[in-house]
């Protein structure tokens, strides 16, 4: 069992300590691997077979505002995708009105949270996220109904647990002298809340989303240069791993690439319109500004290396 870990001076809890035999023991790996197909949406394309109002764009409003609610309140990294994979999991097979997406997410959120926080949000906070566009008695009863439809099975594997397996198995991360471990897997977990929150990656396998990130991951901390081995011989490493096909996972490690492209891009257009060229310019050597790490991710050799860029 896992330890609670407990900072007196912020008075609140902190991460779970990861048990090492757990995390060692290559038969929780492998049941991991056979329970994520389980939990996976039933419908590959629910936008086209079972919404009629739900649109891909409304999904990501939604995520984008649950990942501030959890950035806020400081969740485990773990709720935010486990309340996606609810909402996945629901809109795939009942279908709901525009207007009833946020009750849904706001439902889900609060049985992630029960599930992996130490101490679950309050109902009556999350009400008041939604500006009190609905009620308790709302969101018990989705609640309920979001149980019902899922039929309780409520403990989904998200690619945040397979995030510290997989750096195990990968000699060349448990270097220190190459890698800093901790570095790896705050990266990869970047890359893991963007994947979430875009639809396209929902068809996607938790293994297969956490192979990806930590491979955009290290291919942003210089792993060719720093190991000699290209970019073929790491993906199929996490091949012989998760036996997942090296062209699935550079498929998915592609578009994550193309995604954080597209947010750096935005965030530059949205610096520009906001501060204008000439006061970008005259922040760019500032390191902690938002323009100067824009500017510096420009010069990097992929679009994954971020390691001064914070979403």
């Amino acid at each position: 069992m896992d330890l609670m870990c407990f900072e007196p001076e912020r008075g609140c809890e902190c991460r779970a300590y990861e048990d090492p035999h757990l995390v060692n023991d290559e038969r929780v790996f492998q049941n991991m691997l056979k329970a994520e197909e389980r939990n996976s949406p039933s419908a590959s394309s629910y936008f086209n077979c079972v919404q009629t109002e739900v649109t891909p764009a409304n999904r990501k409003v939604v995520a984008e505002w649950l990942l501030e609610v959890c950035e806020e309140q400081k969740c485990q990294d773990e709720v935010f995708p486990l309340a996606m994979n609810y909402v996945d999991r629901f809109l795939s097979i009942y279908p709901i009105r525009k207007c009833q997406l946020q009750l849904l997410g706001t439902a889900c959120l609060l049985l992630a949270s029960k599930l992996r926080e130490p101490r679950p949000l309050a109902a009556e906070l999350l009400v008041f996220y939604t500006d009190n566009s609905i009620t308790i008695g709302d969101l018990w009863r989705w609640e309920l109904m979001v149980l019902a439809k899922l039929k309780w099975d409520m403990s989904a594997v998200t690619p945040h647990d397979f995030i510290p397996h997989l750096l195990l198995r990968l000699p060349a991360v448990q270097d220190k002298t190459l890698f800093d471990a901790s570095m790896v897997k705050r990266h990869a977990r970047t890359f893991v809340a963007l994947c979430t929150g875009e639809y396209k990656f929902s068809t996607y396998t938790p293994s297969m989303i956490a192979s990806a990130s930590i491979a955009a991951a290290l291919d942003g901390l210089d792993w060719t240069s720093k190991t000699g081995c290209s970019r073929s011989q790491l993906l199929d490493t996490l091949h012989r791993i998760t036996s997942i096909e090296p062209d699935y996972l550079r498929s998915c490690l592609e578009q994550i690439e193309e995604m954080v492209t597209e947010t750096i891009n935005s965030r530059n257009i949205s610096i520009q319109g906001a501060n204008g060229s000439s006061s970008m310019q005259t922040h760019s050597s500032d390191p902690n500004n938002a323009s100067g790490k824009v500017a510096e991710h420009e010069k990097a050799g992929t679009p994954t290396d971020v390691r001064d860029i914070h979403f």
